[in-house]
């Protein structure tokens, strides 16, 4: 596994290559972040962010979304594509929120997996962007990236990343780290096409090293 000094000099690198490691998916109240995450499943962010803006118009409040036809709401998110489930989970989520929640979304892994439709990439992303806590979000990029890296054995298991990322990844760069894998993924180390021969990280990557 990786050592603590590789990973620092990958963490560090990161951090300047993107000092702002931000969530791509636009939102303006919590709870519209948590939709929006499900609304990722497979779908882009971009897709997402031209998605929600009519939606969030249309269904202003929590309570608007509760009271929605899931019918309609699948009108409104249909490009992101598996809309039907979607809309669904997003009104009996708006439904549990505000039944069990007083309409604000949980700050505990427990709870927040309790929700229709979320599961422990979303809450994570929910807990480390919205309550500021060590958050560990396991997205396809932070997946791949890190087992090329060598910082994971390359599970490609969701579950068994984060464990292994818990105990490498210090809890303060947690987050962060995780956003900036998926940046690092989008722009350097694709899915299909990697561009290692100028990767700013090759020194500490088990796979650039092979090349």
């Amino acid at each position: 596994m990786k050592s603590k000094a590789a990973i620092g000099r990958i963490i560090e690198t990161l951090k300047g290559i993107y000092p702002d490691s931000l969530c791509s998916l636009q939102y303006e109240k919590d709870y519209e972040l948590l939709f929006a995450v499900r609304l990722a499943a497979q779908c882009t962010d971009e897709r997402v962010n031209k998605v929600t803006p009519a939606l969030y118009a249309r269904f202003p409040t929590l309570e608007s979304f509760a009271e929605a036809d899931p019918a309609e709401v699948g009108q409104y998110i249909h490009s992101c594509g598996f809309f039907n489930g979607k809309a669904r989970d997003i009104v009996a989520c708006s439904q549990k929120l505000l039944a069990e929640h007083g309409g604000k979304v949980p700050d505990t892994m427990e709870a927040l997996t309790a929700l229709p439709g979320v599961g422990r990439k979303t809450a994570n992303l929910i807990l480390g962007d919205v309550y500021g806590q060590p958050a560990y979000v396991c997205d396809t990029h932070c997946i791949r990236i890190t087992g090329r890296l060598g910082i994971t054995d390359g599970s490609k298991d969701p579950v068994q990343v984060e464990r292994q990322l818990r105990k490498t990844i210090p809890p303060a760069e947690s987050n962060n780290f995780c956003h900036r894998m998926v940046l690092f993924g989008r722009d350097t180390c694709t899915a299909r096409s990697p561009r290692c021969g100028n990767c700013p990280l090759k020194q500490d990557c088990d796979t650039g090293k092979k090349l």
